[in-house]
C-alpha cells in the first residue's frame, strides 16, 4: 500500500477474532503480518459474543497490545469486546474514523463488519489504527470511563 496511510509502525502483538472465517478476516491477518505484527488468532469460528469477549480479554490481560474483531456487521463483536473492563472497541467504517478512535478515544480494539468492508478499506483502517497515537490531552476525559 502506498500513499498517506503507509507509515512505519512498531511491531505489536495483535489478537484477531471472528465469528466466521470470512475472506476479509484472512486479508486482515495477511495485512497485519505483512506490516510486521505478530498476529494471535484467538478464534476464527465462534459465536460473536465469544469472539468479541476473547479478543477483549487478550487485550485487557496484556496478552495482546491491540485487537481486531470481525463479524457480519461488526456491531456484535464490538459490543461483546466492550463488556471487558479496560477495552475500548471501536466499530469503524473508514480510515478517518479509525484514526479518530485512536486519537480521541485511545481505542485498543478495532471492530470491522465483513458485510461492507472491502480489503482495501480494511487495510487503510489498519494503517490508521496502528499508526495513530492517543492524544494525551484526552487523558482526563478517558479517565471518566470507569467501570
Amino acid at each position: 500500500m502506498t500513499g498517506p496511510f503507509l507509515r512505519q509502525t512498531v511491531p505489536v502483538r495483535i489478537a484477531l477474532g471472528a465469528d466466521d472465517p470470512a475472506p476479509l478476516c484472512e486479508a486482515v491477518r495477511a495485512r497485519l503480518e505483512e506490516m510486521g505484527h505478530e498476529v494471535v488468532v484467538v478464534t476464527e469460528h465462534a459465536p460473536w459474543p465469544d469472539a468479541g469477549r476473547q479478543v477483549g480479554e487478550a487485550v485487557a490481560s496484556g496478552g495482546a497490545d491491540r485487537g481486531v474483531v470481525c463479524c457480519w456487521t461488526g456491531t456484535g463483536v464490538s459490543i461483546a469486546a466492550n463488556k471487558v473492563a479496560g477495552v475500548r472497541a471501536a466499530l469503524c467504517t473508514d480510515a478517518e474514523t479509525a484514526r479518530g478512535a485512536r486519537r480521541w478515544n485511545d481505542a485498543n480494539v478495532l471492530a470491522l463488519g465483513v458485510r461492507l468492508t472491502s480489503t482495501e478499506v480494511a487495510a487503510e483502517m489498519l494503517e490508521a489504527f496502528l499508526t495513530t497515537p492517543a492524544d494525551a490531552g484526552e487523558a482526563a476525559t478517558l479517565a471518566r470511563l470507569v467501570r
